[in-house]
């Protein structure tokens, strides 16, 4: 990994990895601007209004900025509603507030009657607990938002129906996880979408894998009976400068002490092998699922060229960074919310037929995210 854009002097002041000074790093109006200009067919967003679930997460953020980014440049003419619980986090994250095109809903969307008070004319859903901590600290939150949230905004999408969009347009877009894979059952190649590993359901890590599976199926199962069209992204471990200051996965830990000059912490011996991809990657793939996926698909998203290993991972992003690797025992909580995997790869072959294809690598895409957040916190 090549320390191009080396990181230093960062003050880890939770607060700044998640406002939007990231909005004023050119390496981030580059990347906003790569998905902006995607070969896609954008105008049948035209007139519509899209909804986003989990819209302060890493990948909620940055799809918001790139909706946006269309909609300052007049490529398109829509109407963004980002949900969340948070108003205070959400103001945070973005500068939109006072923009006619922007708007935030205050929702709890994995409450039993939770529902939007604005209709949508296509969703992403991508509100979920998505780190160990938080799996261990609440698991009956990550599992009602992938269940009950996926079924309350499969529910309002159908209330929305009114035919005024292209009838051939999916409408929903739920962001499943390359952890409904599980762990392998030995036989080591990258998974492809027919893939079933196996899972031990009587477990509490388990309640994030089959809640997503779980959502998947409400997909298919409003697609027959409410006509909804969803397609469904399998999303491999994701980076990137939007990360939120209490995301505990390893990767988003790695990049936060490094940044702020403390040692990186592996809870393991970093034996495990798994997928990444850059968040700009992402939410390509998402833009791509929604305007040329198949009706019921479900893509995975991941890139080859991002496969590594967890130690050597944290390598590299402490060479970048000028700070060491320690191995320490997980505590009790992490222990909890960790998943036992040792092996997870995934094959984008289905998402290239699209004509998607990852713009960044692994280097390049560290290299930025510690560059933006380096950056936007001297801002």
């Amino acid at each position: 990994m090549n320390d191009e854009h080396t990181a230093v002097g960062y003050c880890d002041a939770g607060a700044k990895l998640a406002n939007a000074s990231r909005l004023s790093s050119q390496l981030y109006q580059e990347d906003l601007r790569y998905c902006a200009s995607l070969p896609l067919p954008w105008d049948l967003l035209t007139g519509s209004t899209i909804m986003v679930s989990g819209a302060t997460g890493m990948i909620g953020a940055f799809l918001i900025d790139v909706l946006m980014t269309k909609q300052h440049g007049h490529s398109i003419d829509c109407r963004v509603v980002a949900l969340g619980r948070d108003e205070a986090r959400a103001r945070s994250r973005f500068p939109y507030f006072d923009e006619p095109w922007f708007e935030f809903e205050r929702i709890d969307i994995s409450r039993v009657t939770a529902a939007p008070r604005h209709r949508s004319d296509i969703t992403f859903h991508l509100a979920s607990v998505t780190h160990p901590r938080g799996y261990a600290a609440d698991p009956i939150g990550t599992i009602t938002s992938n269940v009950m949230g996926v079924r309350n905004l499969l529910e309002h999408q159908y209330e929305c129906i009114d035919g005024e969009l292209d009838p051939a347009v999916n409408n929903f877009v739920f962001a499943s996880s390359v952890e409904i894979y599980g762990q392998s059952r030995g036989n080591a190649r990258p998974f492809t979408e027919d893939y079933c590993g196996y899972i031990d359901s009587n477990t509490l890590r388990a309640g994030y894998a089959e809640s997503k599976r779980l959502g998947e199926t409400l997909c298919q199962a409003y697609m027959v009976q409410r006509g909804i069209r969803p397609v469904v992204p399998r999303i491999a471990r994701t980076y990137g400068p939007t990360l939120h200051p209490d995301d505990s996965k390893a990767l988003s830990q790695f990049i936060r002490r490094a940044l702020s000059g403390r040692n990186i912490i592996l809870k393991s011996v970093g034996a495990q092998l798994f997928s990444y991809v850059y968040v700009a990657d992402v939410v390509a793939g998402l833009l791509f699922c929604l305007l040329r996926g198949d009706c019921g698909g479900a893509y995975n998203i991941a890139d080859r060229r991002s496969d590594v290993r967890l130690r050597e991972l944290a390598e590299s992003i402490g060479r970048i960074c000028g700070v060491a690797v320690d191995v320490e025992e997980p505590d009790a909580v992490e222990r909890l919310g960790y998943s036992k995997a040792e092996y997870a790869l995934m094959d984008a072959s289905r998402l290239k037929g699209l004509g998607w294809s990852a713009r960044y690598d692994l280097d390049e895409g560290i290299g930025r995210t510690l560059h933006i957040l380096s950056s936007s916190a001297h801002q």
